[in-house]
């Protein structure tokens, strides 16, 4: 491969929650014991160096001395829209259909704030990205939630008849989406979202689509955006990307939407504005010009390839030496979840005490209860191999022990 995906990054002392927070409460794992370092499953980034393009484009931009007021350039939007076409087939996008987000999650409030006041039911599927819960919770709107179903073959799919039912007795007309789906990891097909689409513009629901993991797909399979559906969706779905998830970059911060319909463009815009915090930063825009190259093309398709391998090792893995753990291999993302309901149970454990068995090894996987299930585990494998081949090899002898 052109790019290193094997390399072990030292990231303590490097401003990364996913290695100086372990230890330190709320939310992050509990430190391991000693004799085992801290393998990093848990935030939702990547453990690679990132494209080189980005760190070129940064330091060619911060050797000029001069960081005052400025505009996003044409550039900017070249770049967006000549991705979005290369990589998902999309056409008809212009400058104008896109606006500058801080975050997904700001931007999903923004339209969110635009279709729903406080108190207003909102529906999303479950297993729930644990940025939804908190955001609605905390801006005051009721979840409501549809479940994801596992067929016969084990993939996740969801369950129009339950959405339908919901949409209708809550009288919802806002609906979170998320494609790929994060935390299982389903990268929709198109009939999947045609017949989710029917269910939405049946019961006037707008759909505001989280679509930061789109570049993020394993072999075999494709990202749809969800406004290429049919003409409505182009209408009604926000919909909402990011380099960041792709290319390591959450710290710059910098994301943006797509909304084709004017006057719901003008109202997001109008509300994302207001608060006058939602501006971009001059080298996150630096940072999506110089990812968005043919050469970032090159990496994301290597990088998707590891992935493939990893997710492929880690879910064979599962299936071979714990059969009592339930997953689904994913067809996006980078992220395992794991459904440790029939483990716990014959084991007489609870899943916080699993979870601590890990942590106790340096195995830093996160708390999927998180997540809206009664006993998960989500487990990221952006990861060098080696990595989580020993991830593994600690869980298999000190945690899943026979």
């Amino acid at each position: 491969m052109t790019y290193d995906f094997t390399s072990i990054l030292d990231r303590s002392g490097k401003d990364a929650i996913a290695v100086d927070m372990v230890g330190k409460g709320g939310f992050a794992p509990s430190g391991p014991k000693d004799g085992f370092d801290i393998i990093p499953m848990w935030v939702a980034d990547m453990n690679f160096p990132t494209l080189p393009s980005i760190q070129e484009a940064i330091i060619r931009r911060a050797q000029h001395p001069c960081f005052g007021y400025f505009e996003p350039t044409q550039e900017y939007y070249d770049s967006i829209i000549r991705w979005q076409e290369d990589r998902n087939g999309v056409t008809g996008l212009t400058a104008e259909c896109i606006g500058y987000e801080n975050g997904v999650l700001g931007g999903v409030m923004s339209a969110l704030a635009c279709l729903a006041a406080p108190g207003d039911p909102v529906l999303v599927h479950s297993p729930t990205y644990i940025g939804f819960t908190n955001l609605l919770k905390n801006n005051g709107y009721r979840i409501v939630h549809s479940p994801l179903k596992l067929d016969e073959n084990g993939v996740w799919r969801m369950d129009y008849e339950d959405m339908d039912a919901k949409l209708k007795k809550y009288h919802i007309h806002a609906a979170i989406f998320c494609s790929p789906h994060n935390p299982c990891g389903r990268v929709w097909e198109k009939w999947e979202l045609e017949k989710a689409m029917e269910v939405y513009q049946a019961n006037h629901c707008t759909v505001i689509s989280d679509e930061i993991w789109s570049d993020l797909i394993l072999e075999g399979h494709k990202h749809i955006p969800t406004q290429m559906v049919n003409d409505w969706a182009r209408e009604n779905v926000v919909a909402l990307y990011a380099p960041s998830k792709t290319f390591n970059l959450a710290g710059l911060v910098g994301s943006y939407h797509i909304i084709y319909n004017e006057p719901l463009r003008d109202r997001v815009l109008a509300r994302s504005s207001k608060c006058h915090y939602n501006d971009m930063n001059v080298l996150s825009m630096h940072a999506l010009i110089g990812a968005y190259r043919p050469e970032g093309r090159e990496w994301v398709d290597q990088l998707n390839q590891v992935l493939t391998q990893n997710v492929r090792y880690g879910v064979e893995f599962i299936h071979s030496h714990w059969p009592e753990i339930q997953v689904s291999m994913p067809q996006g993302t980078y992220m395992l979840f794991l459904d440790c309901t029939k483990w716990c149970e014959s084991h007489g454990m609870t899943i916080q005490e699993l979870e601590k068995a890990g942590w106790d090894v340096g195995v830093a996987w996160q708390d999927g209860c998180m997540f809206q299930h009664p006993c998960a585990i989500r487990m990221n494998l952006a990861l060098p191999l080696s990595r989580v081949e020993e991830a593994f090899r600690r869980l298999e002898e000190y945690v899943f022990k026979k």
